[in-house]
Order: structure tokens, then sequence, then C-alpha cells
């Protein structure tokens, strides 16, 4: 049998953090609900960003309430601070909360200043505060941005990274995204980093998160598939990347294509456990509800061929 990948579907945060035009929270619900009728198995629902720093996200609670939940799926919230885990359980005691929470770093001095408008150190100790106000009630993921490469300090020290990597899990934080928060991780990069994670670091679950910035984000996927991981981050479209009041990555920042990263996993023989036809059906609701074509090939040429049994080389794939 093909090995299997797991999809989080990043529309409706990291995707719509880069809008400028405000979207309902209709829209919102809408988009959402599609991508549960897809198959996806974790949707990146909202953020708790502070309201008048993020406006788009004003309206987390009331999403998180309106939206159709499948059994076993992961609807996840995004955290920079414990004020904002405080309110995720707020919402989770009203019954309409997130069940996994992302909880955010940043792999730079610079970036984290910038982004989070702290300290690294600051940040860790927020973090552990934010691990500890959790309780248990979430799935945590750890976030590590420009992991690949910063806009302002330019190549990232591996070495660094992966002592990120490890102090999540030492606060429990076992599923861990790689952040290439403005592409400038290429595939021999990307082998280097998520393999030495792979073999020095095996009870994490590494998830690769790449941005298209520089038109290597498919190739990265790739690259992360080659060395053991199976999960990865992508949005419908392309859409997204830091939120649009920061100015930083020299322009376009748009994540990995949903439709275009499902389409070639899936030719190489690997189970997405999605419908593709309501995928597209997802794509088209996307570019809807945004009022503009967005940046997927597939969306515009439909799916490439499935591979032949016979001849498929997914029983090598480890």
């Amino acid at each position: 049998m093909p090995s299997s990948v797991t999809i989080c579907e990043c529309f409706a945060r990291d995707g719509l953090q880069h809008e400028t035009a405000p979207l309902s929270t209709a829209d919102k619900v809408a988009v959402i609900d599609a991508f549960t009728a897809a198959g996806f198995p974790r949707i990146e629902v909202t953020s708790y960003s502070h309201p008048d720093r993020v406006p788009v996200f004003r309206d987390a609670s009331q999403v998180l309430a309106g939206i159709r939940r499948r059994t076993g799926a992961y609807y996840k919230a995004t955290c920079p601070n414990p004020r904002a885990v405080s309110r995720a359980l707020a919402d989770l005691e009203a019954g309409h909360g997130a069940n996994e929470l992302s909880l955010l770093v940043s792999a730079t001095t610079s970036h984290t200043e910038r982004n989070l408008r702290t300290t690294r150190d600051q940040q860790w100790r927020n973090v552990a505060e934010m691990v500890r106000l959790a309780g248990g009630r979430f799935r945590l993921v750890g976030v590590i941005s420009v992991a690949m490469g910063c806009p302002f300090e330019g190549a990232v020290d591996p070495g660094g990274v992966l002592a990120d990597v490890a102090r999540f899990s030492e606060l429990g934080v076992k599923l861990v995204a790689i952040g290439d928060t403005t592409g400038l991780a290429t595939p021999m990069t990307v082998r280097h980093l998520f393999g030495r994670i792979v073999n020095e670091l095996p009870t994490v679950t590494p998830v690769a998160h790449f941005h298209d910035s520089r038109g290597t984000g498919l190739a990265n996927c790739m690259a992360a598939l080659e060395v053991g991981c199976r999960y990865f981050d992508s949005a419908f479209g392309g859409v997204g990347g830091h939120p649009s009041q920061i100015q930083y990555g020299g322009g376009y920042t748009g994540n990995v294509v949903t439709e275009d990263l499902v389409n070639l996993l899936e030719a190489e023989g690997f189970e997405t456990g999605l419908d593709r036809d309501a995928v597209m059906t997802a794509s088209r609701l996307a570019e809807q509800v945004l009022g503009r074509q967005l940046d997927s090939m597939v969306a515009r040429t439909g799916y490439g061929l499935l591979p032949n049994p016979l001849t498929s080389r997914s029983a090598t794939h480890v």
C-alpha cells in the first residue's frame, strides 16, 4: 500500500491573514465547511491574535461556533501568547473551542521582535506558560517561523532550529511545524534540516510549512518527503503569508498551493485521504469568496494521472 500523508489546510488562518479586504464570518464558515467535506484531517481555522493587530480574526470565536465538525478531525487555532490560550479555553468551555492549538516562536531574534513583539527568551517563557495553561486539553503544535532563512538575518543555523524543536519536545509538544516563512529554502537545505530532525529527534513529528515565494515550494515538499516527513501545511490557491500590516519578505509570500500539492502527492502514489472532487469544489469556493483567480495550476488544468498500480514506485517509499 502507498504511504499516507497528512495535509493541514491553512487558507482560513495563514491564508486570510495576508488579505487586506475583510471576509465575512459566514464566508469563513462556508470555506471551512468545504474543507471538512473534502476530508482534510487538520484545518487551521483561525487565530487568537490581538484583534486590533490582526483584525481579520476579530471573529475567531464566532467562526469556531459556526463551523460543522467531523469526528476525528483537528480544528486548529493559533496562539501567540498566554492570553490567546485563555481565550481558547473560554471557547472550549463554551462548547465550540478548537481542539488543536499552535504555539509560536521564531528562529531568529529580529523576526521575534518584529512579529511577536518580544524577545526569544520571553517568548519561550510564554510558550511554557501556554503549555501549562492548556493543561492537556488540546493537541499542541509548535511552530518555528523563519526556520529556513530570515529576511532580516539571512541564513539560519540548522543546529539552532534543532535545539528549538528539542525544546518543544521537552515541553511535551511533539508535533512541530518548520516554517519557511518567506520561501528561502531549497531542496538541499530541506533535506539536511528535516533529515536531522527525523534522525536525531525521532519522537517528534515534523510538519513541512513552506511558502512558495521563490517557486520552490512543491520541490521543497518533495525533498521533505524523501527524508521521511509525512505532515504538510498548504493553502488553497497559495494564499497567505505574514499579516498584511507587516512588511517583509520582498513581496509575494504565498503558501504552497493545496490543489497542486494534492495532485503531486497522489500522482506519486501517496494517499492523502481527500475527496478530489470535493477538493476542487472547495477550490472554486475559495476563489469565489476572495473574488479573484488564485494561483493554483491544477484549478486551471485539472488533475494529472494517478499512478498505475503495476508500475508505481510507491511501494518503495518509506
